[in-house]
């Protein structure tokens, strides 16, 4: 993603994201676009899809930080996932969708960081790579929970499942990047 998206590109993408969840709940295939993918949406990109309750509570996010499919198909496998393979949470049940909202996250390249004095806190998501594991955490999240740059680094190494001071100093094999995300939402 190197420009914003259009009103249009963030509509059709959000009523994709809420189609597919709503397939996949329904166990229907998932939705495909009316029209060719043009612009942004056939261009390869990252995504993540977050379902929320209407009271702000955590029900499903999954998405893939790599750019290989078109991002119209990221979104849609990304929703997809949210709602039926989050691991954390029991699939979404048809009950419940007049009482969610859906969150997509489009997401930049990721670029190396050195350490907390080079993240920008509600700007930047991060990524952590080790040989023990990785983690990956949205720029919102350190906005949500009103955390500093060292706090956000120190939940990514829970996310990931390393030590927590995994980031800290120059580790061996450990990688650090950045990215940014467009973010936007909508209720079902």
């Amino acid at each position: 993603m190197s420009t914003p998206l259009t009103p249009h590109e963030r509509d059709a993408l959000l009523d994709l994201a809420i189609r597919a969840v709503r397939a996949a709940v329904n166990g229907e295939p998932p939705p495909r676009l009316a029209d060719p993918a043009t612009g942004a949406l056939a261009a390869p990109g990252g995504a993540f899809a977050s379902i929320h309750t209407r009271e702000g509570e955590l029900r499903g996010c999954i998405g893939s930080l790599r750019a290989m499919r078109p991002l119209w198909q990221a979104v849609v496998d990304a929703a997809t996932a949210a709602a039926t393979r989050d691991g954390r949470f029991p699939a979404v049940e048809v009950e419940e969708l007049g009482r969610l909202n859906l969150e997509v996250s489009v997401l930049t390249a990721p670029e190396p960081i050195r350490g907390p004095e080079e993240v920008r806190v509600g700007v930047d998501g991060l990524v952590l790579e080790s040989g023990g594991g990785s983690g990956l955490l949205l720029p919102q999240v350190a906005r949500e929970h009103g955390w500093n740059a060292e706090q956000f680094l120190d939940a990514l190494t829970q996310k990931a499942g390393v030590s927590r001071d995994t980031w800290r100093g120059k580790r061996a094999g450990v990688r650090l990047s950045r990215f940014q995300a467009e973010v936007f939402s909508r209720d079902f």
